[in-house]
């Protein structure tokens, strides 16, 4: 680019440009990342236990497989999605996971045979009772 090129570009049109390019190299970027992430999941903690929802619409609950194992919640389901008739060419394709496996750290041990899970408009709620033996306890001071 000659230096009387550069004089006529205009420095703001092509520092929005280069904006426009970084938010898509992001959008696109982290849009790949979420997928893998999936389901979204929230979880808090109370001191008698955890609650975990997930967002799974579509997914059959006989479908789903909830294990709790040491200190680790697993979450695996799948679904099958409707195929494409053969001569259908996608215009746009958001909807693409048929089954995940999500894996998620507990902040105490659980009574694993007191676990409840629940289904409910493509939400899945479990509660995870926290362990007696777990639980804090307050000592009693003696005094003589």
């Amino acid at each position: 680019m000659t230096l009387a090129r550069m004089w006529q570009v205009d420095p703001w049109r092509e520092l929005d440009r280069i904006h426009d390019e970084m938010n898509r190299l992001f959008r696109d970027t982290f849009s790949r990342v979420a997928v893998r992430r999936y389901p979204a999941i929230n979880m808090w903690v109370k001191d008698d236990q955890a609650i975990v929802t997930a967002e799974l619409p579509g997914f059959d609950p006989d479908k789903l497989e909830i294990t709790v194992l040491n200190d680790e919640l697993h979450i695996k389901g799948e679904r099958k999605l409707p195929e494409p008739e053969k001569d259908v060419t996608f215009h746009r394709k958001e909807i693409d996971v048929e089954s995940f496996q999500r894996t998620i750290s507990l902040p105490y041990a659980v009574e694993n045979d007191k676990v409840e899970a629940n289904f409910e408009k493509g939400v899945l709620t479990i509660v995870l009772p926290r362990a007696e033996a777990d639980k804090p306890r307050k000592i009693q001071v003696k005094s003589k």
